[in-house]
């Protein structure tokens, strides 16, 4: 492990619990005013993103805490709050907590324990048996917390460990909440249709 890279994938991911302040705000005061918060966060995000792309500014902390991937793209946080807005407006309430909260809490503890404990490496994306593992614990938690459904929390984390491992080219920060928020939503669905 390269000097300081488990230190600053605590500080990327230390960024990623904005998404706590997103169930917040939706929680108190609906989805309407959470998805301005969002679109407002995506306009800011987007005019940095302009400068350090476009215009070619060096911002110092942005900078700082980009990976070497990122320096020459969006970064992870404008897929994120995409992901977010999708979640948001389509799925139900506590389906689109626990897609969030999956793609941050999830996302996390599979690149922290990955960083740190990993040592069975099984994509050729460098992704780790333990972290994969630590990912789809706490997802699962977090869907059966939210959702009081063993068998949608477990599909839910499934896919959104799934999502993490397997996307090679496609940012997770989009793809986890999209992906596990569809998967629980339609199973939400299929329970409420089977059992009225």
């Amino acid at each position: 492990m390269a000097p300081g890279t488990f230190k600053e994938e605590i500080l990327r991911k230390a960024l990623h619990l904005a998404s706590v302040a997103i169930v917040l705000v939706y929680y108190f005061f609906g989805k309407t005013i959470v998805l301005y918060f969002m679109t407002s966060y995506l306009a800011i995000v987007l005019i940095i993103e302009h400068l350090r792309l476009d215009r070619g500014y060096r911002l110092p902390f942005v900078h700082h805490l980009l990976r070497r991937e990122e320096e020459t793209t969006l970064a992870g946080h404008i897929y994120f709050t995409l992901g977010a807005i999708v979640a948001v407006s389509v799925f139900s309430e506590n389906v689109a907590y626990a897609a969030l909260l999956m793609a941050t809490f999830g996302d996390m503890s599979a690149a922290l324990i990955g960083k740190k404990f990993g040592r069975r490496r099984i994509f050729r994306n460098g992704k780790s048996l333990e972290g994969c593992i630590a990912e789809f614990i706490v997802d699962i938690v977090i869907g059966y917390a939210l959702l009081s459904n063993p068998v949608i929390a477990f599909v839910m984390a499934l896919v959104a460990t799934a999502v993490e491992t397997g996307f090679e080219k496609i940012d997770d920060n989009l793809a986890i909440p999209v992906f596990s928020g569809f998967a629980g939503e339609m199973l939400v669905m299929l329970t409420q249709y089977a059992y009225p």
